[in-house]
């Protein structure tokens, strides 16, 4: 696509993913059976005309009809043409306004845009107006951000600056840098190729970690890479891991790009084929709740039941990491999920299991330095996204004993 139609393509396919909740409540109002009834064609198509009516400012009331109707008649043949289009007439004649009460969980999971078995755990740990703050987080476009490796924040901003990149601080807690312009990530790449993409709730991450120099450090779900590199300034070795062998060659790319030599190994992280190392980090799969602003179409695939299966294969990584950890090591446990399950009450289960183990406080945060203020009175990193703006993340830092 032309970089124009490509931009519209994308806002439009991830706009109305995003808004899919919100969309199927203004439908609701104008459609006399259950949404579930119709054709799967058919909704797809009113959800997009319905998002270019009330969110894309660039597309015409009367353009998004035709053009929906149209797209209705190839996919899906004559017959439910008159009826879409009455429908999207009928929503472009009322206005998308947020109802009175937003504190309810119907306009939390509608206006909201969220599952409602989601919204209902989320209500039980968390106060509703910090509820309604992470739904508007997820639903806002996510910001991107850079990490300059091997060169400090203002040398980086200066040449992004010379090759006409806007960017900034991404925050006073993180060394990443915050493009003005999401679609300047090439640009941006290009003027700093010693770089790469991260969020800095995932940079938090590998400075939580504290990896001391010159030690082995073993990353086994690496792919893309984006920790090890991070890391790769302090450690004299980084072995990075990863199960897929595709996913593995984005590593490679990132590695050959930002001119770090990680070892790389195809390899499931339980199935190990180490011996030993000073530091394991084990940036485990998971549900992503944490991450949801950047992935909109997790929301809707997840599955309640879905939590308790990952965290059972993250306790089987944990288990597994265990033993490769030297004795006095370090095991560096981290999500991007927002559930209980898949992070302290993972690691308190992985503790009682291993009482060689205790959960030990990074000292990579001074009492100065403000990222400190995502660790907690337990030791664990905790990165909660209508807070700080970006990804969620937690992080639990054990030692071995020796």
């Amino acid at each position: 696509m032309e970089p124009r139609e490509r931009g519209f393509a994308h806002e439009l396919a991830w706009g109305t993913t995003r808004l899919r909740g919100r969309l199927d409540g203004l439908l609701e109002a104008h459609v006399s059976r259950p949404l579930r009834e119709l054709d799967g064609a058919v909704l797809e198509l009113l959800r997009l005309g319905t998002y270019q009516i009330h969110y894309m400012e660039s597309v015409p009331a009367y353009a998004a009809v035709s053009a929906t109707v149209d797209q209705v008649r190839v996919e899906a043949g004559a017959r439910p043409t008159g009826f879409v289009n009455a429908v999207l007439r009928r929503v472009a004649a009322d206005a998308a306004v947020p109802p009175e009460d937003m504190d309810s969980l119907l306009a939390l999971t509608t206006w909201g845009s969220h599952p409602e078995w989601l919204v209902r755990r989320w209500l039980s740990r968390y106060d509703v107006i910090d509820v309604r703050r992470l739904l508007e987080h997820d639903n806002s476009r996510p910001p991107t951000s850079i990490l300059p490796i091997g060169m400090n924040s203002e040398e980086a901003l200066a040449r992004l600056a010379e090759d006409g990149v806007e960017a900034s601080l991404a925050a006073e807690w993180s060394p990443c840098l915050r493009l003005a312009d999401t679609s300047s990530v090439a640009s941006a790449l290009r003027a700093l190729p010693i770089s790469i993409v991260q969020d800095p709730a995932s940079n938090l991450v590998a400075r939580y970690a504290d990896v001391s120099s010159g030690t082995i450090v073993a990353d086994l779900c690496a792919a893309p890479g984006g920790k090890a590199l991070a890391l790769s300034d302090r450690a004299a070795r980084i072995i990075a891991l990863d199960r897929s062998e595709s996913r593995m060659r984005m590593v490679k790319d990132n590695a050959h790009r930002t001119e770090r030599p990680l070892e790389l190994v195809v390899a499931d992280a339980n199935s190990l084929p180490l011996v030993a190392a000073d530091v394991v980090m084990v940036d485990a799969p998971c549900t992503g709740t944490g991450t949801l602003a950047r992935h909109p179409d997790a929301r809707w695939r997840l599955k309640e039941e879905g939590i308790a299966e990952m965290a059972a294969l993250q306790r089987s990584m944990l288990d597994a990491a265990a033993d490769v950890v030297r004795p006095g090591g370090i095991l560096v446990y981290s999500t991007c999920t927002l559930e209980p399950e898949e992070n302290e009450r993972c690691v308190s289960d992985f503790l009682a299991g291993h009482p060689e183990y205790v959960i030990e406080p990074s000292e990579a945060f001074t009492h100065e330095d403000p990222g400190g203020a995502f660790v907690d009175s337990e030791g664990f990193l905790r990165v909660e996204p209508w807070r700080s703006g970006y990804d969620g993340s937690f992080g639990a830092r054990l030692r071995k004993a020796l």
